[in-house]
């Protein structure tokens, strides 16, 4: 592959696994928070685990959250990547980056929170998940998630104390709530298949 991917830089966790998956695909990938350097890549990745208001702080502070906004190469958000591209998360009460119009939501239950492990994802088959079956195991960190919606933005969902979009997309924007790079097969292939659009 000779894509030129570029890993968002922000304030949001270690990257050093995505980079990882990169390279099994035979992909070098530039970890940059530089406006030029993001736009003139072929595929951007967005990456995070986190906490959502600091994360939105960072990225205003330097301009990235106009700069993702307007982006028309692919781009695929990870974990806390996906929350931020939503329109607000109920983390800190903060206004996210309105890519997608579902709100982020706190788990409230009896479970274990953060929700730890590995779980099942539905999805539509095509995409992001072409060739991936049906109800495949991937790996999620997190104690916050995407409302449902029920519109065509949603392209996976996942079940842990209430039903939640695991995967979103809408046009060049991709997004997914488990992590890809920590998810084995399944998940390089979700990433090979984003590195095919």
């Amino acid at each position: 592959m000779s894509q030129d991917v570029v890993v968002i830089k922000y304030n949001a966790g270690n990257v050093r696994s995505v980079d990882f998956a990169l390279q099994r695909l035979g992909v070098d990938g530039t970890l940059s928070d530089d406006p030029d350097r993001i736009r003139a890549a072929s595929h951007v990745i967005f990456p995070g685990v986190g906490e959502a208001s600091s994360a939105m702080a960072y990225l205003q502070e330097r301009g990235l959250d106009d700069l993702i906004r307007s982006l028309e190469q692919p781009v695929l958000g990870i974990c806390l990547g996906l929350q931020l591209m939503c329109s607000h998360s109920e983390e800190n009460d903060t206004p996210c980056l309105d890519i997608f119009p579902n709100a982020i939501r706190r788990f409230e239950g009896d479970q274990k929170i953060p929700q730890i492990g590995w779980n099942t994802v539905q999805h539509d088959g095509n995409g992001l998940f072409a060739g991936i079956p049906q109800g495949a195991h991937m790996y999620f960190v997190h104690s916050y998630y995407a409302e449902t919606l029920n519109d065509d933005a949603e392209i996976g969902r996942t079940e842990y104390i209430v039903p939640f979009s695991s995967g979103l997309v809408k046009d060049n924007f991709h997004a997914v709530q488990f992590h890809p790079e920590k998810s084995a097969d399944f998940g390089s292939k979700l990433l090979a298949n984003f590195l095919a659009t």
